[in-house]
């Protein structure tokens, strides 16, 4: 709490601005919409390994959340103040902070396959950014923040090096789906028993549940794509662009209409988060996969 209380002093307009901006950097949305990008457009093995390295470091977050029950900076210190327009987007637990989190997963993969030194110099750099606004903000300890850092960075040297570089698991896409599957079925049912004995609330609880859902639809859309659907990306920048724009508008439109259809609770968000990620990685791609196979019977 002293550095983040030496940090509050140091305050200004400008650098709460600044920071809050940054920290969007490392939003579910902004994280999901650069691997739909390479999932659908442009490097489909890229974003698989991304995919497994984001979402499997959030399962793990989410697990030490749950375990730890460290509250928010401002709880442990009432008379800390962070900045306000950051606490809306700081839901959970304290330790270990979810924004390092996706931002180690998404640049820490990116910053493995770019090969020129500025590239990987950038990468590093926002992660460094991201973890440091997260303080600076007032959301987060240096203890949240490094602990999120060594736990993503693992999860995504080993995913970098398995499942990208040395493809180890070619052929054999059902262990890895299961493993994942069997992480998501884990993390649920651990959850669901803290939750009824009470010992979280729902919130927290709910946290834990939409990534389970995102998890399980990614590993076993995983399983199916590979086995059944091998889509191709297009062949000009135009068609790209359509394909991403639509697709993003469909998850867009699923991940805000479903809430006021099918509600909250924790089924509901198992569910939402499960449809939404299945969309991304089964629904879709089978889709323009149809639309190839219908283009090259015509020819």
């Amino acid at each position: 709490m002293e550095f983040l209380n030496f940090l509050a002093q140091h305050r200004t307009p400008a650098g709460d601005a600044i920071f809050q901006a940054i920290t969007f950097l490392a939003q579910e949305t902004f994280v999901v919409v650069v691997i739909c990008w390479l999932f659908w457009c442009s490097q489909k093995k890229l974003a698989y390994c991304l995919g497994f390295a984001y979402f499997t470091s959030g399962l793990l977050v989410q697990g030490l959340k749950i375990t730890f029950r460290v509250p928010r900076p401002w709880i442990l210190d009432p008379a800390f103040q962070p900045v306000a327009s950051a606490v809306p987007g700081a839901t959970g637990y304290s330790f270990p902070s979810g924004h390092t989190q996706s931002i180690t997963a998404l640049s820490g993969t990116l910053g493995l396959y770019v090969q020129k030194k500025y590239q990987k110099f950038l990468c590093a750099l926002f992660i460094i950014l991201v973890g440091f606004s997260r303080m600076y903000l007032g959301c987060h300890t240096p203890q949240d923040v490094l602990v999120s850092f060594g736990v993503s960075i693992l999860c995504v040297f080993l995913c970098y090096h398995f499942l990208y570089k040395k493809n180890s698991f070619q052929g054999q896409e059902s262990k890895v789906s299961v493993f994942m599957a069997v992480i998501c079925l884990g993390l649920l049912v651990y959850t669901l028993i803290l939750y009824k004995n009470t010992i979280i609330e729902f919130h927290y609880a709910q946290d834990c549940v939409k990534a389970c859902g995102a998890g399980a639809a990614f590993s076993i859309g995983y399983y199916l794509t590979e086995k059944w659907i091998p889509f191709h990306a297009p062949d000009s920048t135009k068609k790209r662009l359509l394909r991403f724009l639509f697709g993003i508008l469909v998850t867009l439109l699923l991940q805000t209409g479903l809430k006021p259809l099918i509600g909250e609770s924790l089924p509901a968000s198992f569910i939402r988060y499960f449809i939404v990620v299945f969309w991304i990685v089964t629904v879709y791609p089978f889709l323009f996969y149809k639309k190839e196979q219908a283009q090259a019977e015509k020819k």
